[in-house]
């Protein structure tokens, strides 16, 4: 089922996630529900506070790599990454987060990214990413973390994200929108 995806300002998603402990049947259908508002939405990830649930869960619906299946989901990860090299966001750094929709801005990340974390049985997995899916791994994670990716920007573009914020009505709790509507 489609899931309201949560706006920036509500605390589930400044508030790093729990870890998760029970793997059943309510878990497997989370994750089916976060691959289908992922879609829905459309977009390439999502992390559990994005639908209000803070727990340490995202999913990725990405094809256009080659280190993992074309969908997935990560379950209480770690990530590590290579040194991020120093300098400006270039427009091809530009990315968007369904949790301040509508928006697209430059932002370094790694080139590469090691995953550990485990399936939707609990059973412990590891990936390398590059690349996009390396920004896509970084990006879901960060989300976990407490941490959207417009938190990391400064001058200029962390001017331009207040004021849309403030023009959009966004910074306070329980602002959604739901996918395909």
């Amino acid at each position: 089922m489609i899931q309201p995806i949560v706006i920036t300002g509500d605390p589930v998603l400044h508030t790093p996630a729990q870890p998760v402990d029970v793997f059943d049947a309510g878990l497997a259908r989370l994750v089916e529900d976060m691959y289908e508002t992922t879609v829905a939405a459309p977009g390439v990830g999502l992390a559990a506070p994005q639908i209000g649930i803070p727990g340490q869960i995202f999913v990725w619906v990405y094809a256009n790599q080659t280190e993992a299946a074309p969908r997935g989901v990560a379950i209480n990860p770690e990530l590590w990454i290579e040194p991020i090299t120093p300098g400006a966001a270039s427009e091809a750094d530009r990315e968007g987060c369904l949790s301040f929709p509508g928006e697209k801005f430059p932002l370094r990340r790694s080139p590469r990214a090691l995953l550990r974390a485990q399936d939707v049985t609990g059973r412990p997995f590891t990936l390398e990413a590059t690349g996009w899916f390396a920004r896509i791994l970084q990006h879901e994670y960060d989300h976990l973390q407490g941490t959207i990716y417009v938190d990391r920007l400064c001058g200029p573009d962390a001017e331009t994200v207040s004021r849309i914020s403030r023009e959009r009505g966004w910074g306070q709790p329980g602002l959604t929108w739901m996918p395909g509507q």
